[in-house]
């Protein structure tokens, strides 16, 4: 059950914050929005405030805003032409338009902030196990020894330590330990090895053969110290999700690695089994996927219609509708066949028992 709501919580957050990005744009440049939906097709309850009715949709998987006047013009009164989508500038329409993704990766942004303000878990330089033959081994390093220092630089969490060593592979490094003797100095010279990254690439790092015993610290911000952080830490997703996308395509993920809303429900569904603060931590990251995704410049996509707009702006004159027509069939068969493959992955991926990545 706690799956089923997680995945639930997860989509209604997803699709409001996306959703609420267009509308709330649209009202600021003016523009009459008719519906505000939370899914689509057969509406299940609704209610209308001013000109616009809010409603819940039969269909869960997506929303809706309808803005008066974003199709056409023909049956637009002249006393209301002012509030018409289409009769808006270019800019306020591209506004309007790119709100969705943009408000789907502030939203994460803010979360982010939240994530660092309660605190993140930190690991602590202090070894656990060492693999026999390694260079810590060697060098006469032992379970329990913490590092404090490389170099003369201070360690105060374990990734700092990793960071300095993956990098000097065959480079003497000099450890100040904390043993159970007291502080003692070690040189220890890091192995070259052969590991797989993020992305199941081949890349040399430099290793040494242990391992962290588990000690963490709990790493809080200030609001304002949160900030820079989050943002820092958004633009990183976003670049992931990118990344990803150029090494699918480059065939260094593998496609099966694509997934649907069956995958989306397991990780909701394991994030939220987790904590609180895990699950939170997922939905900033889907919402930036949704965010990055939804910019993509495919016909039927917020991406694609920027592109329509970019058009219209160089032009000075929109595309025909037969032309926005033919390329938004193509832009839906391309989701829809995305949408097919991902589902199929997920499908594939339950009878085989495959691990989530």
């Amino acid at each position: 059950m706690t799956g089923v709501i997680s995945a639930v919580v997860l989509l209604g957050v997803l699709i409001f914050v996306h959703e609420l990005g267009h509308f709330l744009l649209a009202k600021a440049v003016g523009i009459k929005v008719l519906k505000f939906s939370l899914g689509f097709g057969p509406k299940v309850i609704g209610r209308k405030v001013g000109d616009t009715e809010y409603m819940l949709s039969a269909v869960p998987f997506g929303g809706y805003v309808k803005m008066y006047g974003d199709e056409s013009m023909d049956d637009i009164n002249a006393e209301d032409r002012d509030t018409a989508f289409l009769a808006k500038s270019v800019w306020r329409r591209a506004l309007v338009v790119c709100a969705g993704s943009v408000f789907n990766i502030l939203f994460a942004a803010l979360l982010f902030v939240l994530i660092y303000m309660v605190g993140v878990p930190r690991p602590l330089p202090v070894i656990g196990e060492l693999s026999k033959g390694a260079p810590a081994q060697r060098a006469g390093l032992a379970a329990g020894d913490k590092i404090l220092e490389i170099n003369g630089n201070k360690v105060n969490y374990w990734e700092e330590m990793t960071e300095v060593v993956h990098k000097s592979a065959g480079k003497e490094l000099t450890f100040s330990i904390e043993t159970k003797d007291g502080i003692k100095s070690f040189k220890i010279t890091p192995e070259s090895k052969k590991m797989k990254n993020l992305f199941g690439e081949q890349e040399e790092l430099g290793l040494i053969g242990i391992s962290p015993r588990g000690d963490a610290e709990t790493v809080s911000f200030g609001f304002f110290e949160s900030i820079p952080i989050a943002i820092k830490k958004t633009f990183e997703v976003i670049m992931l999700t990118l990344l990803a996308l150029v090494k699918i395509i480059q065939k260094v993920l593998p496609a099966d690695t694509i997934g649907g809303p069956i995958m989306i429900f397991q990780l909701a569904s394991k994030q939220a089994s987790t904590g609180i603060m895990s699950f939170i931590m997922f939905l900033a990251v889907i919402n930036i996927n949704l965010g990055v995704f939804n910019l993509f410049p495919i016909p039927i996509l917020d991406g694609g219609h920027m592109v329509y707009l970019l058009i219209e702006a160089i032009r000075r004159k929109p595309l025909s509708e037969k032309v926005i027509i033919i390329t938004q069939k193509i832009g839906l068969a391309l989701i829809l066949m995305l949408m097919t493959f991902a589902i199929y992955n997920d499908v594939l991926r339950l009878f085989k028992g495959t691990p989530l990545p």
